[in-house]
């Protein structure tokens, strides 16, 4: 009775819930983007668009260049999230699952007579027969192993709709096969570090001692890493959050001095609602701008007493762009020629709400309750409430709610009216609606690969897209320094 973990693993969770709604994607390469732009990237690739090597984060212009008959969709965040909460009551129709990894990966505590293999492997199969019961092209990979380490490696080993195995008795040497970066855990810094350590293989790392990892790493997480790699179930570490955030790419429409302060308002009521939902109070807030065709950014830190209603913080963020505001009407800043492409506005320096005391002044008491009020009409009317200076945001559908990595988002909470509203529209004029788009998208793609192929520096040509808020510095250059634009 070695085996303690079941992991589910949804394949190409986002590409496949878009084939189980439109059959015509079905079968076809498919790539799932944020907005239908050139400049971004796919995060989400369909099993048929993997056999041409695109993955998450391959950009627009390359998958196009990759595959022509790929089909470009816009991520339905809201639609993603209704799927995954019916996927997991269907696992739990089966066994009791534990907390989601992310959307689409979810680990099961196997106890008693469950451990054993036979049993493991009935449950793994009732769990994929209970899928196909309600969705007929939605497939998943299960790896059962003796910690959910292995469990996750396993559902990867075990491609698309497979089921995988690891006992005690399979270790190590049935992970010879795998690339260091296949291990989860282990990214390009990591990797480097491990090379630098003269580990270069799977082979290499199950053979390392454990002093040999806890150098590699340069900290604990090393012999943690040496004991899951031999079945040992290791606690999770206690984190404390220490920001909550949000970031947009602005669209044409909202490309000026308006449109960029709409949308950080938003962007900082979302986050002051999460971070409320959470328990903590802010001391902290970081503003982002960034302009097209411009080295330098609009940037803010503020350090203030611990609070967590709306009104003050809106009132603080527009204290600070007013300074941006009063750049562009000096003449410092021409949004004609260098118009905002994107924001991000950042609440850091948490700290839980009862290590605070509370408000003493009239003002913020007042501030602290109509945040309040605000709070239970809009969980209960879905964000029918917002304030005036999101209005422009709101009515571009920016900043829409989105799924990220290792939380799942509340729709009743995180979803706006606008975005409420696209979700339910009808299916073939969506599908229509999208395949023209693409038209466009695919010919800026190709537009974009000719220019880049022609110019002077060849492949070396940036690429466009607003990815990273710092320019990439090539080697052996020095970054010229920058004087403030915005004081």
């Amino acid at each position: 009775m070695t085996l303690r973990c079941l992991y589910v693993d949804f394949n190409s969770f986002f590409a496949s819930v878009e084939q189980q709604d439109e059959p015509r994607l079905r079968g076809r390469p498919v790539g799932v983007v944020p907005v239908m732009s050139p400049t971004t990237c796919c995060i989400a690739a369909s099993n048929e668009a993997k056999a041409y090597g695109i993955r998450t984060g391959t950009p627009v212009w390359e998958a196009v260049e990759t595959c022509p008959d790929i089909l470009l969709v816009e991520a339905r965040p809201a639609r993603y999230i209704e799927i995954h909460h019916r996927l997991m009551a269907a696992i739990a129709d089966c066994i009791p699952h534990d907390h989601p990894a992310s959307i689409d990966e979810v680990p099961c505590w196997l106890i008693g007579r469950e451990r054993e293999p036979g049993n493991a492997i009935a449950i793994a199969r009732r769990i994929k027969e209970r899928i196909r019961e309600e969705f007929d092209w939605i497939r998943c990979s299960i790896g059962i192993a003796p910690n959910r380490f292995l469990a996750k490696t396993a559902s990867d080993m075990a491609g698309r709709d497979g089921l995988k195995v690891i006992g005690l008795s399979d270790l190590p040497h049935c992970l010879y096969g795998l690339e260091l970066r296949d291990f989860c855990g282990i990214g390009p810094s990591i990797e480097r570090r491990l090379r630098n350590a003269g580990i270069h293989t799977a082979e290499q790392l199950c053979m390392a001692t454990r002093k040999q990892l806890r150098a590699a790493w340069g900290s604990i997480e090393g012999e943690r890493y040496w004991m899951q790699l031999r079945g040992h179930e290791v606690p999770g570490r206690r984190t404390r959050r220490g920001s909550i955030g949000h970031s947009h790419v602005l669209g044409p429409e909202l490309r000026d001095y308006g449109g960029a302060r709409a949308v950080l308002f938003k962007l900082l009521a979302k986050a002051a609602m999460r971070m409320r939902d959470e328990g903590y109070l802010a001391g902290g807030m970081a503003i982002r701008v960034r302009f097209v065709g411009m080295e330098h950014r609009f940037e803010r830190d503020l350090h203030f007493a611990p609070l967590d209603d709306t009104p003050s913080l809106l009132r603080l963020l527009g204290g600070e762009l007013a300074r941006l505001e009063q750049a562009m009407r000096s003449g410092r800043w021409d949004p004609q020629r260098h118009p905002p492409l994107s924001v991000a506005v950042t609440l850091f320096d948490l700290e839980p709400r009862g290590q605070a005391s509370g408000e003493l002044m009239a003002p913020r008491q007042r501030d602290r309750l109509v945040t309040e009020a605000l709070d239970r009409i809009n969980r209960k009317f879905h964000n029918v409430l917002y304030f005036g200076s999101m209005a422009r945001a709101i009515a571009h559908g920016a900043a829409p709610m989105r799924i990220p990595f290792q939380s799942i988002p509340d729709r009743d909470r995180d979803e706006d009216p606008f975005t409420r509203k696209q979700a339910t529209s009808d299916a073939v004029e969506l599908y229509q609606d999208r395949e023209r788009r693409f038209k466009v998208l695919a010919e800026a793609s190709h537009r974009e690969a000719r220019k880049r192929t022609s110019s002077p520096r060849g492949q070396d040509a940036p690429r466009a897209g607003a990815g990273g808020w710092s320019s990439a510095k090539r080697a052996g250059t020095q970054a010229t320094p920058q004087l403030p634009l915005f004081s």
